[in-house]
């Protein structure tokens, strides 16, 4: 009877219910860690059960239902007390391991990251966005970051994990070369390279990254105040007149203005004489619609040819002819003609007859 009562005692099935969203490891509680030759292990789907007996990492098991015996354990065959008659029970330590993914972690830069930006010049950029974290290696996991806890949750990792991402996410941005504008429409590339920065060292955790996302690349707020007046700019278009129309805004709101009557009464009056040289919305002022228009260019000078024995002489200048008829070269029977003339004319039949007004007629013979 009394051996009945002692059998009884040790642990016949052990088994892991996870009624919390953020526990990562969970030790199997038992008075003296006795478990009973042939007991059952029942390990879920997302779970690995750790056996560490005497201090040392036995075995790891997946999902499944397991009969605790040799041949289930080949690793344990080895240990003490496995071959002492397979009927005795054995004292082992079990760590369930939580191996699904636990999301939506945080991750973000304390402080600005300093980059050279190639149309900026050097910018400090913030960076922050989520990712997703799992145990991708039970037995190195509890090795390297659980140790002897009894219950291991995710926010006991976090923060190490989240420095790692936060120093290798400043070399990528500060190195990427990717102009300030452009790296929201680069943020799953950088993601990417991110997370194969941080796979080497994560995994010596036993952990991986299967989501990694930046949700925002931001300036400084005084630069993004900047950035924004000159987007404002360009919105705006002619900024003599934006600046006019915001005047004239601001005056006729009281509440913004000089305040009370007073506010109001200026803001007619300003804005009456406003409305008198802007005219209508982007007319031209007054003053500037009543200039006179420039005076055209000068008319090209006309070329003149002469006709002579069978030659042509020429181009000359109406200024030029002038010379020739005072000296008598030029006669109003000399043949002539300009572009636009209908055929050779003599010169005292087109508008060069002027030229002779003041030329003196040849003398009467025998005087």
């Amino acid at each position: 009877m009394v051996f009945d009562f002692l059998k009884g005692e040790f642990i016949d099935v052990i088994s892991w219910l996870d009624d919390t969203r953020d526990t990562m490891v969970w030790r199997f509680e038992r008075r003296g860690n006795a478990i009973k030759y042939g007991a059952k292990l029942t390990v879920r789907e997302g779970q690995a059960a750790v056996f560490v007996h005497e201090g040392q990492l036995a075995d790891v098991f997946g999902p499944g239902l397991y009969m605790l015996e040799t041949n289930n354990m080949p690793i344990l065959t080895t240990l003490q007390h496995w071959d002492h008659g397979f009927q005795s029970p054995f004292q082992s330590e079990i760590y369930f391991v939580n191996t699904t993914r636990f999301n939506d972690q945080k991750w973000g830069t304390k402080n600005p990251i300093m980059c050279r930006d190639p149309e900026f010049g050097p910018v400090r950029l913030r960076a922050f966005g989520n990712y997703s974290m799992r145990v991708a290696d039970p037995g190195k996991f509890l090795k390297e970051i659980v140790g002897t806890d009894g219950e291991f949750t995710s926010d006991e990792v976090s923060n190490q994990i989240r420095n790692v991402i936060v120093q290798e996410a400043s070399q990528v941005l500060a190195k990427s070369g990717i102009p300030v504008l452009d790296m929201a429409g680069n943020t799953a590339d950088l993601g990417r390279i991110i997370v194969q920065a941080i796979a080497p060292k994560v995994a010596e955790y036993g952990l991986g990254i299967p989501e990694f996302y930046i949700e925002n690349i931001s300036l400084p707020e005084e630069v993004e105040k900047v950035l924004d007046k000159r987007t404002s700019m360009g919105v705006a278009g002619d900024l003599g007149k934006y600046m006019q129309f915001n005047a004239a805004e601001a005056l006729g709101n009281p509440a913004t203005g000089a305040g009370g009557m007073m506010g109001a009464g200026m803001a007619a009056g300003i804005g009456a004489g406003m409305a008198q040289n802007i005219g209508p919305w982007g007319a031209a002022p007054a003053a500037a619609a009543a200039a006179p228009p420039p005076p055209p260019p000068p008319a090209a000078a006309k070329a003149w040819h002469l006709a002579e024995n069978g030659a042509t002489k020429g181009p000359f200048t109406e200024a030029d002819l002038a010379a020739q008829a005072a000296s008598g070269a030029l006669t109003r029977a000399s043949m002539v003609w300009a572009a636009g003339q209908d055929g050779w004319k003599p010169a005292g039949e087109t508008e060069l007859a002027r030229l002779f007004a003041m030329v003196p007629p040849p003398p009467p013979p025998g005087v």
